[in-house]
């Protein structure tokens, strides 16, 4: 599972014209599954992005979570992050989670990410999103769990 963090002094999610998600400061996470990912890895994705420490201190460190400052999460679904992209001039999608399948673990992470983040936004899955945002740093981030073996 990969997640790719920025840290937004705000963004928003846009389908055929409408707005349908927008934060202000906090953390838009595009979302991608591939195969073999688990529902348990999805929510520990989720936590570990809570948990994670981008936003600065008083001493002008990153040292504090999303979490600790109050802001808000924008979830987005984006299988081109599972792409094969080692060698060649057009990336593969071989790795990534069939659509219905990553349809549903999309579905369980919203679900779980609004009942331990209440005001959790998320984009369409599958949908042409336009997703506009303010990089705040910039500061952005890969983070990965891989499937157990």
């Amino acid at each position: 599972m990969i997640a790719l963090l920025q840290r937004v002094n705000h963004a928003g999610v846009t389908v055929s014209g409408n707005t349908i998600a927008r934060i202000d400061k906090g953390i838009l996470a595009f979302i991608g599954y591939e195969k073999g990912d688990t529902r348990e890895m999805s929510h520990k994705m989720f936590d570990r992005i809570l948990r994670y420490r981008i936003f600065s201190d008083e001493n002008d460190k990153m040292n504090l979570s999303v979490s600790d400052i109050g802001g808000r999460v924008l979830l987005v679904s984006q299988f081109t992050l599972a792409a094969e992209t080692s060698r060649g001039n057009r990336p593969g999608f071989d790795p990534a989670m069939p659509p219905d399948e990553a349809r549903e673990m999309y579905g369980d992470l919203v679900s779980y990410a609004r009942s331990r983040a209440p005001g959790t936004e998320s984009g369409e899955f599958g949908a042409d999103m336009k997703v506009a945002l303010e990089n705040d740093g910039p500061v952005t981030f890969l983070l990965r769990l891989d499937p157990p073996r």
